[in-house]
């Protein structure tokens, strides 16, 4: 393999990777923005969206697109259940008791993971063909396009819900300022209850379309949570157009890191950059200053 093909090689992985990270940063936002919080619980979505799936589709034989719809569905109404159970209670609570919160969820959804899928580590077969396609010496899979396709176009569901829609005017309000919003008469909770809902969906949809190409666990929620988080800051947290560029740039810098150095500081690369924005530019590359 030429150095061209190689490059081209982990672009391709790093393309696939970036679009998944970018879609957790998407998640992380969409709470951010109607709540203020970090949910530390994402990346749990996105791997409950995984097992499920798996669950649904090689287990109970079901064909894949019903398989598809019925986990996101499964895993939008655990978001929206976990909302309703341990954020709508509360009263006036403080950001970093709402943070613990979430953190706990994390781990509840962990360990009851863990109890019905065990340790194992599963597989999922592609969307479609899982015969690669060559280009200029580097292999493409399928996936890959599925990948792409679907966060193209759950990117313009957002743009479109955010921009005509009622409910995602109401949801943007509420991340400028709830108490207007509230006054306004836009039910403030219900915002809230939509936003861990949508954010859950997110997360399943990554978790289902990422599975066919790196396998699921029980535990693969956390570093994705980590990584997506990284991507959101790195992006500005609340700027869906940043976390997606964002997104790339991680997927790009991990591949490539892992590819010419060493596939030991793969993992540690997001990390990295994390801890760069949070000392040279906490807003991010698109977040305004506050």
């Amino acid at each position: 393999m030429t150095f061209t093909s190689q490059l081209l090689q982990y672009i391709f992985t790093g393309v696939a990777i970036g679009v998944i990270y970018g879609m957790i940063a998407l998640g992380f936002n969409i709470i951010y923005n109607a709540t203020g919080i970090i949910n530390l619980a994402q990346g749990e979505f996105v791997m409950l969206g995984g097992m499920i799936m798996i669950s649904l589709t090689k287990l109970a034989h079901l064909p894949m697109p019903l398989g598809f719809f019925i986990s996101v569905a499964i895993v939008t109404l655990i978001g929206a259940a976990f909302e309703r159970g341990a954020i709508h209670p509360l009263k006036n609570p403080s950001i970093i008791t709402l943070i613990i919160i979430t953190v706990a969820g994390s781990i509840l959804f962990k360990g009851g993971a863990m109890f019905i899928w065990g340790k194992q580590t599963y597989t999922l077969p592609p969307f479609s063909s899982d015969k690669p396609i060559s280009v200029f010496g580097a292999y493409l899979s399928p996936q890959i396009l599925w990948i792409l396709g679907i966060m193209a176009a759950l990117v313009l569901f957002l743009v479109l819900f955010f921009t005509f829609t009622l409910t995602g005017k109401a949801m943007r309000a509420c991340s400028v300022n709830k108490v207007a919003a509230s006054l306004m008469g836009i039910n403030v909770k219900l915002m809230i209850l939509f936003s861990f809902a949508l954010s859950a969906a997110i997360g399943a949809i990554a978790g289902i379309i990422i599975t066919p190409v790196t396998l699921m666990n029980y535990d693969r929620g956390t570093m994705l949570a980590i990584k997506g988080f990284a991507a959101a800051v790195l992006g500005g947290l609340g700027s869906n157009v940043g976390a997606v560029i964002a997104g790339f740039i991680i997927g790009l810098m991990e591949s490539l890191g892992a590819g010419f150095i060493s596939s030991g500081y793969k993992d540690a690369i997001a990390l990295f950059v994390l801890l760069v924005v949070l000392f040279l530019r906490p807003s991010g590359i698109m977040g305004t200053k506050e």
